[in-house]
């Protein structure tokens, strides 16, 4: 993890690691024992939505998932984990402010990146999933459970129904504007 300055105001930019698990874990020690109030995750996606293109950028109102995450809260009931309200309106106007194109809609946040079903991300497209990643849900889930704040943003890498993707270098390098939008999100944020 890194801290640093965007226009004068401070940033901390880390990895989380790769799925519900590993960002479970980063988020819930940032959230409880280092005073963070506020997480925007960055990363890629695969598109599910026949509206979306490769390189689009999307913001994950809510997400879906096949996880079992949220069993630990003994709910008496489904949850459905969201995006902060705060943040999400601040993004859309950040990307608006910069002229950029934002999607907002639902993520999939899957716990299997190779499904043994092969039709189940056709399943969630037909239920409104925009976008398939592995750590929206339990971003949204603490968040949710400690008070916090919580956005998951993507840029669109590959196109699991069509196999067009994004090479490893046009990802390191073309996924900055998803950058952008985070970055003055943030210092809106800090505003607030």
């Amino acid at each position: 993890g890194y801290t640093g300055t965007y226009k004068g105001v401070p940033v901390s930019v880390m990895a989380s690691g790769m799925g519900i698990p590993s960002i479970g874990i980063y988020s819930y020690e940032l959230y409880s024992f280092f005073g963070v109030e506020n997480i925007i995750r960055i990363g890629s996606a695969g598109a599910i939505s026949d509206k979306l293109q490769l390189r689009d950028i999307v913001a994950g109102m809510s997400s879906h998932t096949n996880s079992n995450f949220a069993a630990q809260y003994n709910l008496p009931g489904t949850f459905a984990p969201t995006a902060d309200y705060t943040l999400l309106s601040t993004a859309v106007e950040s990307a608006k402010d910069l002229g950029l194109d934002l999607k907002v809609g639902p993520l999939l946040s899957s716990d299997t990146f190779y499904d043994d079903d092969e039709e189940a991300l056709h399943k969630w497209a037909k239920m409104g999933a925009l976008a398939v990643e592995m750590e929206s849900a339990g971003l949204y889930m603490n968040a949710a459970r400690l008070g916090k704040r919580a956005l998951a943003m993507v840029t669109i890498s590959d196109m699991p129904f069509t196999g067009e993707a994004t090479t490893p270098e046009e990802r390191q390098n073309t996924f900055t504007q998803m950058m952008e939008i985070a970055l003055e999100t943030a210092i809106r944020m800090d505003k607030l």
